[in-house]
């Protein structure tokens, strides 16, 4: 099969969790004999071209006339992909919420939504109405969908709560994970706590850093360590700077952040730490979470939403209300005090992963669901 995703997140081009997705996902489709193209805005006047372990990367121009960027964007999208068509029969199209909403319908491939949390989705968690116009594109955007695949039925249910599949077939297929890949030989640094994702409200930043507070009044040797971008309010303003001048100074004793960092050196961060905590508000499934417990991390993660699909409590991690600091500060506190009991959960992490995340595995489901649409 041809498969043509629509994205500009690949992690040669920025970093991020559906980029991450689309590294994995994309090398296994090719492993397994399959062409793979991702298609994306650029930054630049021309075409910008790569290749990834067989996966084609395309980048295209950026805006340079009169024209409006969307109609730009579409413009040169739909001039691709008829291109794509001719050298190689495209198969699939997919994308993720609003990635459908300006392509043409004339395209012959069947068309897919990947759910990795649209506008709709993260409404309630970032506390915001829906924007008409971002509302709107997502409508047109699922309208035009073949079939569409959710990563966890948490976020299969909370979308149709807002948008319509329109009778159409949604599966559920989980995040591929890498499983064979090895856990790094590293020194493991216990006083160590590491979080990763997005520095922002809805990754739940501010709770655990009043949780880690709490924690360092009966701990004060911990350091916690932030790996992610920094967020931009509208007006531009850091989160990371708004934050810090919210909270006193005394919550960001032993806290550093690290800005973003290449996924190989964040997977050998999860590995020195002494635990991981991802208190996020709202997640689709979670994918530092995975990554984490493939290292054997011990992980603290959210008792809403997909966790308990992600992780058994108490056995192959914990589950804790996010909302509330001093829940968080006390799951790390047992972690700290129970190492032994730490150490079979991240084991039993793995294995959980690794039994239920395989790409080969997940790769088969999603194969089947594409010929499906065909059927």
């Amino acid at each position: 099969m041809h498969i043509v995703f629509l994205s500009h997140e690949y992690p040669v081009w920025s970093p991020g969790g559906v980029g991450s997705f689309l590294q994995t996902f994309g090398r296994a489709l090719v492993q397994n004999g399959h062409r793979v193209t991702v298609v994306g805005a650029g930054k630049d006047a021309q075409e910008i071209r790569w290749e990834d372990e067989g996966v084609q990367l395309i980048r295209l121009p950026k805006k340079t006339g009169w024209k409006p960027a969307f109609w730009h964007n579409a413009s040169v999208l739909n001039r691709k992909l008829r291109k794509l068509q001719q050298q190689h029969p495209i198969d699939i199209i997919e994308s993720a919420e609003l990635g459908l909403a300006f392509l043409s319908r004339k395209h012959r491939a069947k068309k897919v939504i990947r759910l990795h949390g649209g506008h709709h989705f993260f409404a309630e968690a970032e506390k915001r109405g829906i924007d008409t116009k971002k509302g709107w594109l997502e409508k047109r955007s699922f309208a035009k969908a073949d079939g569409f695949i959710a990563v966890s039925n948490y976020v299969k249910a909370h979308t149709a709560k807002y948008l319509s599949y329109h009778n159409k077939p949604v599966a559920v297929v989980p995040h591929p994970m890498d499983t064979d890949l090895a856990v790094p030989e590293v020194n493991v640094n216990n006083n160590r706590v590491l979080f990763a994702g997005t520095i922002c409200e809805k990754k739940g930043v501010r709770q655990l850093l009043q949780a880690f507070y709490l924690l360092r009044k009966t701990h004060p040797e911990k350091h916690l360590d932030l790996f992610g971008r920094d967020w931009y309010y509208p007006n531009g303003d850091s989160y990371i700077e708004r934050i810090q001048k919210e909270l006193p100074t005394s919550h960001f004793e032993h806290v550093q952040f690290h800005g973003s960092i290449p996924k190989e050196t964040l997977m050998k961060r999860y590995a020195e730490a002494a635990f991981c905590v991802f208190p996020s508000h709202m997640e689709t499934q979670g994918l530092v979470t995975l990554e984490a417990m493939l290292m054997k991390k011990p992980v603290i993660f959210t008792q809403y939403g997909p966790g308990p699909e992600t992780i058994t409590n108490g056995v192959s991690g914990w589950l804790c209300d996010v909302y509330d600091p001093k829940a968080i500060a006390e799951t790390m506190k047992w972690c700290i005090e129970h190492p032994k009991e730490a150490k079979e959960m991240g084991v039993n992490a793995r294995d959980h992963i690794q039994a239920n995340f395989d790409k080969s595995r997940i790769l088969e489901q999603n194969i089947d669901f594409y010929q499906s649409l065909y059927a």
